[in-house]
């Protein structure tokens, strides 16, 4: 039988899928023929085997020549068939024939589709197997296991490979080789990823393959599918990410199909990945069962409609003219009255010609037409445009006039809390104001008894200013008295609240968890009793319990303060017994108060009070954080001194700041506090790290206005504080002295909303602030050597939240009287 194979030339490398072997199918009268041979084959093959022995599986084949015994086995053999004796030699090259022809048959691949031949050849051969020696059958044996091992490796030996690129989960399906290394499967990816083989590491089921194995050495055999996972080994310095070029790839995979009753053919099947959604296209439903069965889609991708970018346009309205000569045949007919006919003439109608025009005349009419028709779409068009200016001018005009009121309304809100704030000052910038307006006040009257008096009457007018000025400062500090004093017990109420309050802290999914500890339990019973024993207008029975009360909780421990205390309970119960008016008791209840707020002040008697002290249990940290006062010489905290980002010394503390101001210059520092203020709102926006703008105080901004920007808008020269904010000069860099700008409000929106500011100013006006920003540098020096300084201790970070929280720029809140 002869079987005919042809085979495609294979793809070069490990991803190449190996075409499957296509057999030719051969005919029936093929077949026969092939069968017939196979006889005769067989037939001629027995004669020689009654007339030879077949040597064994030696390299001496073709020495080989018969003995006696096998002489007689022959003749033996030869009795049962008629068969012609045929010479000696002859016997030798019937041997060689018959043994090669058998070698043939061992090592020719036959095909699974031609079983039937196979058979008959199989039929054929057995007198042949019957008549051998047991050596031979071992070789003949032998040879088909090798042609077996041929036909296998015939085979594709190629896997199926699902690859996922880790993290981002992309699936890839091609064909790999099993006997193929892996260092080809990472080199592929990495030219697909541009990230180095050697950074590439190959897993599957959770096991690190190396890369000069191969997947036949894990188990996987040929026509399989296997799943393998490729990350980086250094994923922020070569991270892995979709390759977006494989979208349009094929992937071919090997599918076995089975073509009748044990025969399989391997095809090979392309795979065209799409994003297209098959639409739904109908289908039935079983009414037994109820599954839904849709009717497939082809695998075409439809055309993408391509989009229309300009429908009104000025090409549309263009006629491109072409001419071309064409003559038509047209075939007609007529029916006249005639003998025999008789045609009626009632549907019939007079034509008479119009008037003649030529082809130009023609295209002139057309060309009128055409010209209309545009100027009415151009009216169209024309008015719509109109339309939307005059549309954006009303919007604008209203825009405008919102922020004309807006700007009212903040302004006469401004006045008014400036005027109640004068009226009713309760901090120390309100008192700064009055100090301030004192000033002014003094001024214009000592110019106005300069230029109008003179002799006596001057200094007569100059004492009686003096007397005056000296009544509106006992005033103020009357007024400061009170605040200071409403304002400590708002002090003492905070203190408290802090010391009660549970501890919280948030989950993950955004609930506050809060949780008494026994000092919050202990601090939130103290707060109670000083809220008692701070009453009035309470019964002699009430006010007997409050202090009961309060002796038990005082008892508990033994001191020099609680003895006190349990003193004047003694004394106010005494005299109270005794009929003494509650007023005359005003004094000694307060003693007890104070010496009770001591007592709560006190950590050994309320262990949460020690984390809201200011003064530290550990007299090592509060040693390293005092500094001498040379003004008032005191020893003071490092939070009682204002020190600039241009100090090299700490000289005096805040209140000789604040003393010295209100007796010497008396300024108000309240709108460069408000300015500064903003300037730690728009930077907390940023969010970028910034921390040189959070290094800026009083001072420095104070100095940066008044001797660099020269307190007014470099643009416009608005000249009002409480309308100008300090933003960034590039907003792609960090705030800093040399990179700020002084400008209104508006004009800061504007600013910042500029893509090149190289573009969009003047050479001119550029080196004008170049100029102030070198000015900046110059004073400024000692900022990035502090900034240089600070630790990542969260503490910069609650310095933005708290600024962040209230993004509105607002100057100051004050307290409205309650009515």
């Amino acid at each position: 039988m002869t079987t005919s194979y042809s085979e495609a030339p294979p793809l070069s490398g490990p991803f190449s899928c190996e075409p499957t072997p296509l057999i030719r199918k051969m005919s029936d009268q093929e077949e026969q023929l092939d069968i017939q041979d196979t006889v005769d084959t067989t037939e001629e093959s027995d004669d020689a085997i009654n007339i030879i022995n077949i040597p064994g599986p030696s390299d001496a084949l073709e020495e080989s020549e018969p003995t006696e015994e096998n002489v007689s086995e022959v003749e033996q053999v030869s009795t049962g068939h008629e068969t012609p004796e045929v010479p000696s030699y002859h016997s030798v090259t019937s041997l060689k024939s018959s043994k090669e022809q058998l070698v043939e048959e061992a090592m020719s691949p036959r095909p699974a589709s031609d079983s039937l031949t196979h058979e008959k050849e199989q039929h054929a051969v057995e007198p042949d197997k019957q008549n051998l020696s047991d050596e031979d059958l071992t070789f003949l044996d032998k040879i088909r296991t090798l042609r077996q091992s041929l036909q296998i490796s015939i085979k594709d030996y190629s896997a199926t490979v699902k690859v996922v690129l880790i993290p981002v989960g992309q699936e890839i399906i091609m064909s790999f080789k099993v006997d193929s290394i892996l260092k080809y499967l990472a080199d592929h990816f990495s030219s697909l990823l541009g990230i180095p083989s050697s950074e590439l590491q190959i897993s599957h089921a959770g096991k690190i393959l190396r890369k000069s194995e191969a997947l036949i050495q894990h188990g996987i055999k040929p026509q399989e599918s296997v799943q393998l996972e490729i990350s980086s080994l250094n994923p922020d310095l070569y991270p892995i990410k979709r390759i977006v070029r494989l979208n349009d790839v094929s992937g071919i995979i090997t599918v076995v199909v089975q073509t009748g009753i044990d025969k399989f053919e391997e095809v090979a099947v392309e795979i065209v990945k799409s994003d297209f959604h098959k639409p739904f296209l109908g289908g039935f439903r079983h009414k037994i069962t109820g599954i839904e069965y849709h009717n497939a889609g082809t695998q075409t991708i439809p055309k993408k409609i391509p989009q229309k970018l300009n429908l009104f346009c000025r090409e549309t309205q263009t006629v491109f003219q072409r001419k071309k000569i064409q003559q038509t045949t047209n075939t007609t007919s007529t029916q006249m009255t005639k003998i025999g006919v008789y045609v009626s003439n009632l549907t019939d109608k007079l034509v008479t010609p119009g008037s003649y025009f030529s082809a130009a005349e023609y295209h002139a009419r057309r060309l009128k037409a055409v010209i209309v028709i545009q100027t009415y779409y151009r009216r169209w068009h024309a008015k719509i445009f109109t339309e939307d200016l005059r549309r954006q001018k009303k919007l604008r005009l209203e825009w405008e006039a919102e922020e004309e009121l807006r700007k009212i309304k903040e302004k006469e809100e401004w006045m008014r809390r400036d005027y109640y704030r004068r009226h009713n000052p309760k901090t120390n910038e309100d008192f700064e104001l009055l100090y301030n307006a004192l000033k002014f006040w003094r001024q214009e009257e000592l110019t106005r008894i300069n230029q109008s008096l003179t002799g006596a009457e001057r200094k007569a007018a100059l004492c009686e200013l003096l007397e005056k000025e000296t009544q509106i400062i006992a005033c103020i500090g009357r007024r400061r008295y009170t605040a200071h004093m409403a304002n400590q017990e708002e002090v003492i109420q905070a203190f408290l609240d802090k010391c009660s309050n549970p501890k919280m802290w948030r989950r993950s999914d955004g609930k506050i968890i809060e949780m008494d500890t026994q000092f919050t339990i202990r601090a939130r019973e103290l707060q109670n009793i000083y809220k008692c024993i701070k009453l009035q207008n309470i019964s002699q029975d009430e006010r007997l319990d409050i202090l009961l009360t309060l002796k038990h909780t005082v008892k508990e421990h033994e001191c020099k303060l609680t003895q006190e205390i349990l003193e004047l309970i003694d004394r106010e119960v005494d005299l109270m017994m005794r009929g003494v008016k509650p007023e005359n008791l005003e004094g000694l209840r307060k003693r007890i108060v104070t010496l009770f707020l001591h007592y709560i002040k006190t950590p050994l008697f309320n262990p949460e009070a020690a984390r809201y002290l200011k003064v530290p249990q550990d007299p090592l940290k509060f040693f390293k954080k005092i500094y001498f006062c040379g003004s008032c010489q005191l020893y003071l905290p490092s939070t009682e001194f204002a020190v600039s980002s241009t100090s090299h010394h700490i000289r005096k503390c805040r209140h000789c700041f604040n003393l010295e101001n209100e007796a010497q210059r008396q300024e108000s520092f309240l709108k460069y506090k408000c300015l500064l203020q903003r300037l730690y709102s728009s930077e907390a926006s940023y969010d970028d790290g910034a921390q040189i703008a959070f290094l800026m105080q009083l001072q420095d901004i104070q100095y940066l206005v008044e001797n660099i920007w020269a307190p007014q808008s470099v643009l416009s020269a608005w000249d009002n504080l409480n309308d100008l904010v300090m933003v960034r000069w590039d907003k792609s860099l960090e705030w800093s002295p040399w990179n700020c700008i002084l400008l209104t409000k508006d004009e800061a929106a504007a600013h910042l909303k500029l893509q090149s500011i190289d573009k969009e100013y003047g050479h001119v006006f550029i080196h004008k602030i170049k100029h102030k920003h070198i000015l900046a540098k110059n004073y400024f020096c000692q900022i990035p050597v502090l900034a240089s300084f600070i630790l990542d201790d969260g503490e910069m970070e609650e310095i933005r939240s708290k600024y962040l929280a209230d993004s509105a720029p607002r100057t100051i809140e004050v307290q409205t009287p309650h009515p």
